[in-house]
């Protein structure tokens, strides 16, 4: 080949390489181009959008609270929602007084003072809540009316009164709440009897109608109260709480067990053993001795979990499984007994949790009794359960419930007992203190609440307020010639919460939300003595049988 075509042919590659480059280089000058274009353009923008945003924040002005209810609504939804201590509600608003612009946030006193006169509108306004359903042919008011007694530091006793709507469980699927129940009546005494709870009772039914029924735990008093109201033609049916009933029929099965004082014992026994050494994550969960079987379940799973680490065989020396074994006590003797009752109480809380979230009916009926099998038939509390599950099948197709499920917790007003002496109370665990706030934890509570608190007087929350153990305290334990003075307190002490009987106007009836039965009210207005009393009782029961 000549020199001349070699020489061509190289240059033809020269061409084509640099052909490729000069593409290569465009593509990158262009794309380098764009890059530095959109960072300007992004640059741009981020400055602007910063201009926006300074512009705003200047702009920008924190919520304001315009007035005081929205103040004592706040306030209150602190403690009751949030569940802080009345000085800590005061600490949380002084901090953010600047953003909610309170020029002074109100002290602990005042935020006790707001809650007292919430109790009072909750009672006085309790009327006005309406039921969803009411049996036909029946002469009720449409609610179930919890009743329970509760102590607390001091001579008196706690008697309140719940309202439930009948047809909860139709309107929600889920087991009632202190948010469902409205505290309709609180009192304090230093006893209650049979009489005494009815006569509060009868207060009650003068004021809102007769309820539908009353649900309780298996008292003799309340018991007796029930049965004196029945022979004033008052009575409505009686429903028997699932957890005291159950915890019943555990109690008469096992209290009587030849192993039950020996578990106890050894539970005691493994309980200091374990203590103050490593194995304190072990050790057994506190049963309170009263209502023992409410909770004694806990106990006997702790048990079983507990002999489970305790593996067959020889343990080595100065091991663990041999320091548990140690500790253990009499307790693996106790097997037998640990099975059978957890076998039953496991059946039972089951029965429990079925029924408490969706009542007592038709459905929930069938699943409790496939529950109950593993319980043998010849049982007591096979019995028991049974006898239970017909007795109250039977009051809810009384009270036309069968579908939507009969309320058979009383849960609720546990909880607010619960709530109500450990929430707010301090050191000093004051019963006429305790009531006072009860029904305030009960219900709903919204800005028109929020208003009406703000109505209620001084002189309204001093009526209300009655000798309390901290006051005390403060006027005798420095001064012993004013120690006589504490039997001219012992009747001052008691008082009582419930409703005010209203004469209603034309107003009133045609309002959004209007009492239950007005004539009942009217009635109550018209009563003059206690003897009047007894006799409007009767007068109503007897027109209510002819009107069904």
């Amino acid at each position: 080949m000549s020199k001349y075509s070699n020489a061509l042919r190289s240059k033809d590659g020269w061409k084509s390489k640099a052909i490729e480059r000069g593409e290569t280089v465009r593509k990158l000058t262009k794309e380098n181009k764009r890059i530095k274009d959109e960072r300007e353009r992004y640059k741009l923008l981020a400055k602007h959008t910063k201009k926006e945003l300074d512009a705003k924040n200047k702009m920008y002005t924190p919520c304001r609270i315009k007035d005081k209810s929205s103040l004592v609504l706040i306030t209150l939804e602190l403690f009751l929602v949030a569940r802080i201590g009345f000085r800590a509600v005061s600490r949380v608003l002084d901090i953010l007084k600047e953003h909610l612009g309170i020029p002074k946030p109100p002290s602990h006193q005042t935020v006790i003072n707001w809650l007292i006169r919430l109790s009072i509108v909750k009672i006085r306004y309790c009327g006005y809540v309406e039921p969803t359903f009411i049996p036909k042919a029946s002469f009720t008011n449409g609610f179930i009316w919890m009743i329970d007694i509760s102590i607390g530091l001091g001579a008196g006793k706690i008697l309140t009164v719940l309202a439930l709507d009948l047809a909860h469980h139709k309107n929600s699927s889920k087991a009632p709440q202190l948010k469902d129940v409205n505290c309709i009546g609180v009192a304090v005494a230093p006893s209650w009897n049979g009489e005494g709870i009815a006569h509060f009772l009868k207060k009650l039914i003068s004021i809102l109608g007769r309820p539908s029924a009353y649900l309780k735990d298996g008292g003799t008093d309340l018991d007796k109260a029930i049965r004196v109201l029945g022979e004033d033609k008052l009575s409505s049916p009686c429903i028997d709480d699932i957890s005291h009933v159950f915890a019943n029929l555990l109690k008469h099965e096992y209290k009587e067990h030849p192993m039950f004082d020996i578990f106890l014992s050894a539970c005691g026994k493994v309980s200091k053993k374990m203590k103050q050494t490593i194995l304190a994550c072990l050790a057994p969960p506190k049963t309170s001795i009263k209502a023992r079987f409410m909770n004694f379940h806990k106990l006997v799973s702790w048990a079983k979990k507990v002999l489970g680490h305790s593996k067959p065989g020889r343990a080595m020396n100065n091991s663990i499984q041999a320091k548990l074994r140690g500790c253990l006590d009499d307790l693996p003797e106790c097997k037998a007994f640990i099975e059978r009752f957890h076998r039953d109480a496991q059946s039972l809380l089951e029965i429990q949790k079925i029924l408490k979230n969706d009542g007592l009916n038709k459905k929930t009926y069938k699943c409790c009794l496939n529950e109950l099998k593993v319980i043998p038939e010849s049982s007591s509390i096979h019995k028991g359960v049974i006898r239970w599950f017909d007795k109250q099948l039977k009051l809810a197709k009384d009270l036309q419930v069968s579908n939507s499920g009969l309320l058979i917790t009383s849960d609720p007003i546990e909880s607010l007992f619960a709530i109500g002496k450990c929430h707010g109370t301090g050191e000093i665990k004051d019963a006429n203190r305790i009531a006072m706030r009860l029904p305030a934890y009960c219900g709903s509570f919204n800005i028109e609440d929020a208003k009406r608190v703000i109505d209620i007087t001084v002189h309204e929350q001093k009526s209300l307020e009655t000798i309390t153990i901290t006051k005390q305290r403060r006027q005798i334990l420095e001064n012993p010639e004013a120690l006589e003075t504490l039997a001219n307190d012992e009747n001052c002490s008691a008082f009582e919460l419930i409703p005010e009987v209203k004469k209603w106007g034309e107003k009133e009836r045609n309002a959004d939300n209007v009492c239950i039965i007005p004539n009942i009210h009217e009635l109550g207005q018209s009563r003059k003595s206690e003897d009047d009393t007894q006799v409007n009782y009767v007068e109503m029961s007897n027109k209510a049988a002819n009107y069904g």
